[in-house]
């Protein structure tokens, strides 16, 4: 009888481990930050709140998407490629390129003569947009004038390449899921 006792128990023991274990598990795994969801996004998301409407500016253009540069005082070799990289990011979207505007944003001090390359469309900055574009970052802004992505800078020509291959994935996957166009 003794033994039929200790196998119950046993039993009793093992499926208890069964259903206990990986809640314990998981739990480890969340408490100890192992587990990076499945974000598809290559860029920052920013916060949704965070609109033209919040920053007091008026949508340029309401049925497009954007991306975003604030061209700054000095533009040196790293605002060229940045530059370079919008354009060649653009170009790169193919077809959806019409839905899609890049806008130079300036400020009094901006160095317009870098832009005597390109050809984009320029605004003037308030002081609540220049600070999401800080640092030059790149910004993509939906058609409802929602800041979405961001792509802080970086350094090197390889390393521009590759956050521009990351802008256009982003920029796809955005059009392809968009319900606003």
């Amino acid at each position: 009888m003794n033994s039929q006792n200790k196998s119950k128990h046993k039993a009793l023991g093992l499926l208890l481990l069964a259903f206990i274990a990986p809640v314990v598990i998981a739990k480890l795994v969340l408490s100890l930050n192992l587990y990076h969801g499945g974000a598809t996004n290559h860029g920052e998301l920013i916060n949704p709140e965070t609109s033209y409407a919040s920053l007091g500016v008026e949508n340029p253009n309401p049925k497009e998407w954007q991306l975003l540069y604030l061209l700054p005082a000095q533009c040196d070799d790293a605002c060229r490629e940045r530059l370079y990289i919008l354009r060649q990011s653009h170009t790169a979207l193919g077809p959806d390129q019409a839905r899609v505007e890049p806008l130079i944003l300036t400020h009094p001090d901006s160095d317009l003569n870098a832009l005597s390359a390109f050809h984009f469309n320029t605004r003037p900055a308030n002081a609540g947009l220049s600070h999401w574009l800080d640092e030059q970052q790149l910004i993509i802004v939906d058609p409802l004038g929602s800041l979405v992505l961001r792509y802080p800078q970086v350094q090197g020509r390889e390393a521009h390449l590759a956050q521009g291959k990351d802008l256009v994935a982003d920029l796809r996957k955005l059009l392809k899921l968009s319900r606003v166009d």
